[in-house]
């Protein structure tokens, strides 16, 4: 396939959604308190449809099973990556997610590294992003205790920041906050503490998971080290975030037009942030604007950007 690869996104409700998916990006969401876009996904719980191409009408998990060849004959059971954009009108849990192994042998599916683009930040928005406990013994007599002011470690976040989120860190995305996650393709999360919450659709407390948080957690917390480095490509400045052996990932800020190769990736994941223009692929020209996603396959090696863009890329990792 040597076109762009366009999706449509899958929208879950959350107990702390909002409706700015809707009034930011224009989405056809399903109520008021829709907290995430499943934008390029292959996961069970939300695999995304391709909209184009010989494949239109499929999901991307289907693809990934019956034409690996669009992505180069990766390995693996499952499509590795997952872009989200999710919108907390209200906090998130405050949770961990476990590494491949402990997933594996306990959720029978891939661990969950992950990272975050602060799309939009209210003033004062803050992450919950790591622990103070110097010990097991300490996080667990916290935890049991409620100490969540001594426990817990918040950051000032504002548009424009980039948190790398490695598996067993305790975080929690704060009120008010947007971001676009790009996440190993998992859907386990432990929770830690929920503030009490009750769901109003059960009448009860949502589930907590403490003995998982507590085999999961890293301990102490250190915040990993970030060699966040801007390039320029022609009219383009880009940014390169973060290189994990799970994922890649990039911004592309066009201002014009910006010619990019890609030699040693397999494919890659594309969503616009902001503004439109075009992609021109073999002499192909595909209008692309503020809220669309697709993916690059194996046999796009070159495309050309023209127009005002804000893009965030990402490509698999050497254990994707």
């Amino acid at each position: 396939m040597s076109e762009p690869m366009f999706l449509e996104p899958v929208f879950q409700e959350k107990i702390w959604g909002g409706d700015r998916l809707h009034s930011e990006f224009g989405y056809d969401i399903p109520s008021d308190h829709t907290g995430e876009c499943w934008a390029i996904s292959a996961h069970k719980h939300g695999p995304a449809k391709v909209q184009n191409g010989p494949y239109a009408g499929m999901t991307l998990d289907e693809v990934w099973a019956k034409h690996r060849e669009v992505f180069g004959n990766a390995s693996g059971d499952v499509f590795p990556l997952l872009t989200k954009i999710l919108d907390a009108k209200e906090d998130l849990s405050v949770q961990v997610h476990p590494d491949d192994a402990y997933a594996m042998e306990h959720e029978h599916e891939l661990g969950k590294t992950e990272c975050w683009y602060v799309i939009k930040a209210d003033e004062g928005s803050e992450m919950i992003y790591g622990h103070h406990a110097k010990s097991k013994e300490e996080l667990a007599e916290m935890i049991a205790k409620g100490k969540w002011d001594q426990l817990l470690r918040r950051v000032p976040v504002k548009a424009g920041d980039f948190l790398y989120v490695p598996s067993g860190t305790i975080h929690a995305i704060g009120k008010g906050i947007m971001v676009l996650e790009t996440q190993q393709s998992s859907d386990t999360t432990y929770r830690v503490y929920d503030f009490d919450r009750v769901d109003q659709t059960t009448g009860q407390k949502r589930e907590l998971h403490i003995q998982q948080s507590l085999d999961c957690t890293n301990v102490p917390h250190v915040d990993p080290k970030l060699d966040i480095q801007k390039t320029k490509v022609d009219d383009a400045t880009v940014t390169t975030y973060v290189k994990t052996d799970f994922f890649e990932v990039y911004e592309w800020d066009v201002a014009g037009k910006a010619h990019f190769t890609r030699d040693d990736a397999l494919y890659t994941l594309v969503s616009v942030l902001d503004g439109q223009g075009t992609i021109t692929v073999e002499d192909q020209v595909y209008p692309i604007q503020k809220g669309v996603h697709f993916i690059l396959p194996f046999a796009v090696k070159e495309w050309t950007l023209d127009g005002e863009l804000q893009i965030i890329a990402s490509q698999p990792g050497k254990k994707a």
